[in-house]
Order: C-alpha cells, then sequence, then structure tokens
C-alpha cells in the first residue's frame, strides 16, 4: 500500500525540482523530505531519485509515480471536497496565500471571524507575491490565494481557476513633505514627470506595473529605489528620496515627513480570491471567501480603501 503523504511529497519534488524548494512548498523541513521518499522507496523497491550534479532528477520510475502521485491526489482532493460538502461545515485544514497589504489589511478580521465561526476550521497563512500564489493555488499548495491586479494592467489566471471579487483598493501618490506639490489638494501622474521613484522589486507585477503606466502618460520612470515593503517605501520619501504610488489597503500611519495626494481619475487595484474550480463545493472554501469579503466591506464602508467589489463570480 503506498503511503498518500509519501505521494505528495514525491509530486512536490516532481513539481519545484528540488528538495529544498518542495520543502518550502510543503512546510516541511528538507530532512523529512528526504525521509518520505526513502521510504517510498523501500516501499516500491526501485529508486526513484538520482545525483544530478549538485541536485537530483527523477529516474523513470520516479517520473511514473509522479505522474500516477498528481492523479491520485487530484481524486483525493475531489473526495475531501464532496465529503465536505456532504458534511455541510467547513473542518479540517485550510492553507492560505496572500500578497502583504492584503495580508495586513484584510486577513485579521477574517481569520478572527472564521476561528469564532467555525471552531472546528485550521486555517494558516502564508504571505507572498501574486506570481508565486497562483502556481502554488494551481498546484494546490494552497487551497486559496488573495491576489491583485490593476485597472489598466489584469494579471493573467489559467484555466481550473475560480475567482471572487473582495475589494477595489485606490492608490494615491506619496510625496516628500517639502516636495513642490505636497499642498496640492489631487495631482495627476504627469505632474511627477522629473521625480526619482520609489518602486517595488524588479520582478514583481506591481513593478511592471508602475513602469507600464507612467510610459503610458509619456513618463520614462527614473526608478531610484526598489523596497519590497510600503512602510520602507515611506520612510524613503520621508528621507526626501523620491515619490512612489501608496495604495491604500494595509497603509498604516503615515511618517510626518510624507504627504498623501490623491490622484485624479483614481487609480485602483482589483484585490480578489482565487481557488481551484474542483474545490467549489467546499463548505471551508465558500466561508473563507465570505469572510474576507465582509472584511472588505467593513474597509470600503469606513472609507479607507475604496469601494467593496461586488458579488463573487463563483459562489
Amino acid at each position: 500500500m503506498l503511503n498518500l503523504e509519501r505521494l505528495r511529497t514525491l509530486a512536490a519534488v516532481a513539481r519545484h525540482g528540488s528538495v529544498s524548494a518542495a520543502a518550502d512548498g510543503l512546510h516541511i523541513t528538507t530532512s523529512a523530505v528526504s525521509q518520505q521518499l526513502a521510504k517510498l522507496e523501500r516501499e516500491t523497491g526501485q529508486q526513484l531519485l538520482a545525483k544530478n550534479g549538485r541536485g537530483i532528477r527523477l529516474t523513470d520510475a520516479g517520473r511514473l509515480l509522479s505522474e500516477h502521485a498528481t492523479r491520485i491526489l487530484s481524486q483525493v482532493e475531489a473526495a475531501q471536497s464532496e465529503l465536505e460538502a456532504h458534511r455541510g461545515r467547513p473542518v479540517g485544514e485550510l492553507g492560505l496565500a496572500a500578497f502583504p497589504t492584503a495580508a495586513r489589511g484584510l486577513f485579521p478580521a477574517a481569520l478572527a471571524a472564521l476561528r469564532r465561526d467555525h471552531p472546528e476550521l485550521r486555517v494558516r497563512l502564508r504571505e507572498q507575491e501574486p506570481d508565486e500564489t497562483v502556481p502554488g493555488v494551481m498546484r494546490g499548495d494552497h487551497d486559496l490565494g488573495v491576489v491583485l491586479d490593476w485597472y489598466n494592467k489584469p494579471l493573467p489566471l489559467p484555466p481550473g481557476l475560480s475567482r471572487a471579487p473582495l475589494l477595489d483598493d485606490v492608490a494615491d501618490v506619496a510625496v516628500p513633505a517639502d516636495h513642490p506639490l505636497a499642498d496640492r489638494t489631487d495631482v495627476v501622474l504627469e505632474d511627477f514627470a522629473d521625480d526619482d521613484w520609489i518602486s517595488w522589486p524588479e520582478s514583481e507585477f506591481c513593478h511592471d506595473w508602475l513602469v507600464f503606466t507612467l510610459r503610458a502618460t509619456g513618463i520614462e520612470p527614473r526608478i531610484a529605489h526598489t523596497a519590497e515593503e510600503h512602510h520602507t517605501q515611506l520612510a524613503l520619501i520621508a528621507a526626501g528620496l523620491g515619490v512612489a504610488v501608496a495604495p491604500r489597503l494595509g497603509r498604516g500611519p503615515v511618517p510626518a515627513g510624507v504627504r498623501i495626494l490623491p490622484v485624479r481619475g483614481a487609480m485602483h487595484r482589483h484585490i480578489y480570491a482565487i481557488w481551484r474550480s474542483d474545490a467549489d463545493r467546499r463548505p471551508s472554501i465558500r466561508e473563507a471567501v465570505r469572510a474576507l469579503q465582509a472584511a472588505g466591506r467593513a474597509i470600503g464602508t469606513a472609507g479607507s480603501a475604496g469601494r467593496p467589489a461586488g458579488s463573487a463570480d463563483r459562489l
């Protein structure tokens, strides 16, 4: 009898291409991955992995078994979804992933509501960027993800995913307090054609959006600094080192040396939840989406992050 968790481990190694990356995806140690694979080799009586330089590769037997493992795990997930739907209440474990400002701005209220209303549901949150979350949800590393796109640059989603809108998050421009435009009631991006910009890291979707948007207005952006966290960006702005786009969701206190300027016509991000379509019937997915939408509505009602989005595409 093949052990399900060992098959899951082998499938993760096949997906990620290394033991360390599989361990990260499974949220376990590399030694635990190695132990599971060694036991699986003993169970099957065949070598599943071989050394490949400093890394590893799947043997023919390993590739064959990993393909079966993927199909088996998909069937198991479908069965779990059906059973959970038959039971009619959220139970078990639910893995979530979200980008940092959503994790800070939406999830505290949503997770607290899920713990209060569904004590049999164990929820774990992982903070990561949308370009990691989308494939992670597709692979089954996460049950549900929260991602974003911008009003003028959609985030492409592969087939097999369902989505539900949570919130439209308005973004402003943050400038140093002594900036010539700091006292304006509103601005347009063209006002900052000669400014240095502080952006997200180059590999991120939001950095690509900023460059795309500035160029669309005729500005060739001068990216002076990049920083992952909005708080770091605001600190750089307070020091007079540039200007930046500042979304309102999860923004927190603004330093004294920074002024926030609304953009005429409003820039906004669409925040939404995604999950695998074959998990539509899981009550835990449905309740997590409802909790996140309630958190989004509360933010919208408070006026701190734009209007809440409409009803779910599939719920």
